[in-house]
């Protein structure tokens, strides 16, 4: 038999083996009895070939073919078998008389399986008298010494890895792998997956395997579980004889120990069997699964990952599109269309899937199709996968119709909320009492219902009545909400509420949980994304909002509406609050595109809002009032509710300052006072306009200013507070009073009161000199420009560009600037130039409004 050298670079061996060279190598005469067992592949050959070798460079005659039973064998020839696993019983019982002599050397390599009788006794005889050799395959450290013996690849880690994984270590595909490695151009990177030759190299191992091996192959090339009936089942033979096949498969070196074929071997398998094979193979598979009620989706996977996805039965797919709809629903969205590919209708659940994966041009169309032409109970799931889709792009009324039709207790609670979204007061009545007949009260109901009883309440009720229903609805989703369907989450509508009435602890906490349980999938998580981003932002934390704003948007998905609008208010909102205005002009074309698409709805009148302060920064507010108006005319509709028409009129304050409009403030501040006893938070908001506005015509109470700028601190609006606090130390010429609001306004901003190496009160009190001077207070009009590209961030040349003079006079005018307000560093001063440079945008800044004819 021949035998060829496994290890060309040199042989790479475990200890066993090479104890048994280093004995043959100290004493190449002595008793030889040795029974070498290893599946194909690991290595028996080159063992027996290199003992040979040993033997011959001592002078002893080596035989390496099987006695017949009248050859005679010298008493010093070393007989060495290979694959006895093969011999008869009459080849086998000359081998066992040449070891009872005891007066022959003698090596028999076999593999595990098959197993004669007569083999077990002859490899029992062998270990009492001798030694028995097991060959297992490399670990990682041999694989590394293999490859470290061939040039071409040299030590590197990731190529060992690459290779042994997918080897798991047997010899022989270790060295087929490293061959074609080493024959195709040298990898300078990542190996992606193994060169055609060495999978080709399989091919001879798989011909000669009997047709049920093949077949067993391509089943565990499948992947899944494979019970032994079940395989039975496939490969047509009786259940005993399924282990005779595996332990086959194994001794053949290309089943491993556990069962799993190696990834060079799987594809190998896949990609070497005829097609004919595999396709009958792989449906029998999918059909027998789907019999026994268990779960196709591995199998399928690991038929997409073989590209052999059109094996699978259009039934096999629509079910593994079932499986991975909770999960992974743009995965089923694509099994989904496999499966209609391969025949399969459509259904509400490919639908259905479409919109959980944020693809709602798929969804509608889908849905729309099966309105049109499906049985009733499609038909009415159809209604509810367009009706949400359209809530997402902003078409809340049609979205409420199609909600209405279908008539589940989920939709007609989505028609609730959609109806009081748009100002429908009759949507305020109390709901049905129950489900509709005959439909069983889920989790998901039961949410939908809190969530309609929460929104209700946000318009009629106390806010703690609201909060507390839609933080329970939110919580019954957390279970298994991932499927869940929705025009808006309970998540997103309880942190809108929480925000609304300044509980943004509370709206964090349920946004965190809403998306680590991954409600609503990922057409819900960006909503929920942004809405985290628009709490960092309020919070003044610009930094975090526009790192969470950016990770939003980082899959390059396009937003819908809904999301496109809050995306706008935040940027537009993180540059009102840096004092970019660069960024605002570049973001206010955008962001008056958002508005045009999305209609005004109660659940957006924040960003709207924001949206107003920043047209009045730009001098653009008025093609925001359409927009405004409708806004207020919504909230009249609905009785004007303190919860959602408070953020709005604090909003609309700010614009009107911005736009130099006292007596449009005063109507605002009048709002506010009226709706300050409806919470704590409108308390809050009312009393800080009423201390803003009376600021901007020069009457500074520090302790009011003070307490009212401490309360929108402590409700979340952190950068409004110390806005408020510098707003009014600017305009204060008692110097005590704006020492205290200044180092208030640093509290409030984060900043450690005073200044780097000096004592606080010696800064405060000069800085409070020069700036309670109106001489040195005021900047002059070169100096408002210079200002506004400091806090753009241009740099000293580039504002010279702008302004057409030198760098150097750039520098002085910054210079002066900062002695004037008596800055201690550069970050003071762009600190304190925001407030002054946002006033000095609507000509306030320095000059006080005229007295309200009534108090």
């Amino acid at each position: 038999m021949i035998m060829n050298d496994l290890a060309a670079p040199g042989l790479t061996l475990d200890r066993g083996p090479q104890t048994l060279l280093d004995t043959v190598a100290q004493d190449p005469t002595g008793p030889l009895a040795v029974g070498i067992a290893g599946p194909g592949g690991h290595g028996k050959t080159a063992l027996l070939a290199e003992l040979a070798r040993a033997h011959q460079r001592a002078g002893i005659t080596v035989r390496t073919t099987t006695p017949e039973p009248d050859d005679p064998v010298g008493p010093d020839t070393l007989v060495l078998v290979d694959d006895a696993h093969l011999l008869d019983d009459a080849r086998i019982e000359v081998l066992l008389r040449l070891h009872g002599t005891r007066r022959h050397r003698l090596v028999v390599a076999h593999r595990p399986w098959p197993r004669s009788a007569a083999l077990s006794e002859l490899v029992d005889s062998l270990r009492r008298d001798g030694q028995a050799v097991l060959l297992t395959p490399f670990t990682r450290e041999q694989t590394a010494s293999y490859l470290a013996a061939t040039p071409e690849l040299g030590r590197r880690d990731d190529l060992v890895d690459f290779v042994h994984t997918q080897t798991s270590g047997v010899p022989r595909d270790v060295e087929r792998l490293a061959r074609g490695l080493a024959g195709a151009e040298t990898p300078t990177g990542p190996v992606a997956s193994p060169p055609r030759s060495a999978v080709a190299e399989f091919g001879p191992d798989l011909d000669v395997q009997p047709a049920a091996v093949r077949r067993l192959l391509l089943a565990v090339a499948a992947g899944g579980p494979l019970p032994a009936n079940m395989l039975a089942a496939l490969l047509g033979v009786d259940p005993s004889a399924v282990d005779e096949l595996i332990a086959t498969t194994r001794a053949a070196g290309l089943l491993g120990a556990d069962g799993r074929l190696a990834p060079i071997v799987r594809q190998a398998v896949t990609t070497l069997s005829p097609t004919t094979d595999r396709t009958a193979v792989w449906r029998r598979l999918t059909e027998l699964q789907l019999a026994r009620g268990a779960a196709v989706l591995p199998l399928v996977r690991s038929l997409l990952a073989a590209g052999a996805l059109g094996d699978c039965p259009a039934s096999t797919l629509a079910a593994a599109a079932g499986e991975a709809l909770t999960d992974e629903p743009a995965f089923a969205a694509e099994l989904f269309a496999a499966a209609t590919a391969a025949g399969q209708p459509a259904s509400a659940q490919q639908a259905l899937a479409a919109a959980l994966a944020g693809n709602l041009d798929d969804a509608l169309r889908l849905a729309d199709r099966l309105l049109a032409t499906a049985a009733p109970p499609e038909r009415s799931e159809a209604a509810v996968v367009a009706a949400t889709a359209l809530a997402h792009r902003g078409h809340v009324g049609r979205s409420v119709e199609l909600y209405r039709w279908s008539g589940t207790a989920s939709a007609l609670a989505f028609a609730t909320v959609g109806g009081l979204a748009t100002g429908d007061l009759a949507a305020t009545a109390d709901p049905p009492a129950g489900d509709p007949p005959g439909e069983p009260p889920t989790l998901h109901a039961s949410a939908a219902r809190l969530m309609a009883t929460g929104v209700r309440e946000s318009v009629s009720g106390p806010p703690t009545a609201a909060l507390s229903a839609l933080v329970q609805a939110a919580a019954l989703l957390e279970p298994d909400g991932r499927a869940a369907l929705l025009p808006d989450s309970p998540a997103a509508l309880a942190a809108l509420t929480a925000v609304h009435c300044g509980e943004l602890e509370i709206a964090e906490q349920v946004l965190h949980r809403a998306l680590d349980a991954g409600v609503g999938g990922p057409l819900m998580a960006r909503r929920h994304r942004l809405l985290q981003a628009w709490i960092l932002m309020v919070r003044g934390e610009t930094r975090a909002a526009t790192e969470q704003l950016a990770a939003v948007t980082l899959d390059g998905r396009q937003l819908e509406s809904r999301d496109l609008l809050f995306a706008a208010a935040i940027r537009m909102g993180i540059a009102r609050r840096t004092s970019d205005l660069a960024a605002l002009k570049r973001g206010w074309g955008q962001s008056l595109e958002a508005v045009v698409r999305h209609p005004v709805d109660l659940f957006t009148l924040l960003p709207l809002g924001e949206l107003a302060i920043a047209g009045a920064r730009l001098g653009d507010l008025a093609r925001l009032e359409p927009y405004l108006r409708e806004a207020y005319a919504l909230l009249g509709r609905l009785g004007d509710p303190p919860l959602w028409s408070v953020p709005l009129r604090w909003s609309g304050l700010h614009a009107a300052i911005l736009t130099g409009a006292p007596a449009v403030a005063d109507e605002h501040v009048a709002a506010l006072l009226a709706a300050a006893e409806h919470s704590r938070y409108a308390a809050v908001i009312a009393a800080a306009a009423e201390c803003w506005v009376e600021v901007l015509r020069g009457v500074v109470d520090p302790a009011r200013v003070e307490a009212a700028a401490r309360a929108l601190h402590d409700t979340g609006l952190r950068w409004d507070g110390a806005r408020l606090a510098g707003q009014a130390a600017i305009r204060t010429a008692d110097r005590r009073a704006m020492t205290t609001l200044l180092e208030c306004a640093r509290a409030l901003q984060g900043r450690p009161p005073g200044g780097h190496g000096e004592p606080a009160t010696t800064r405060t009190t000069e800085r409070a000199t020069r700036v309670a001077d109106p001489a040195q207070q005021g900047l002059s009009d070169r100096e408002y420009e210079v200002a506004e590209l400091v806090l753009a961030g241009l740099t000293y040349r580039e504002i010279g560009d702008r302004l057409f003079i030198s760098a150097k006079t750039v520098e002085h005018h910054v210079a002066r600037m900062r002695n004037r307000l008596n800055c201690a560093n550069r970050t003071e001063l762009l600190a304190l130039l925001r407030t002054v440079v946002a006033d000095r945008a609507s000509d306030t800044a320095g000059q006080p409004w005229p007295q309200r004819a009534t108090r």
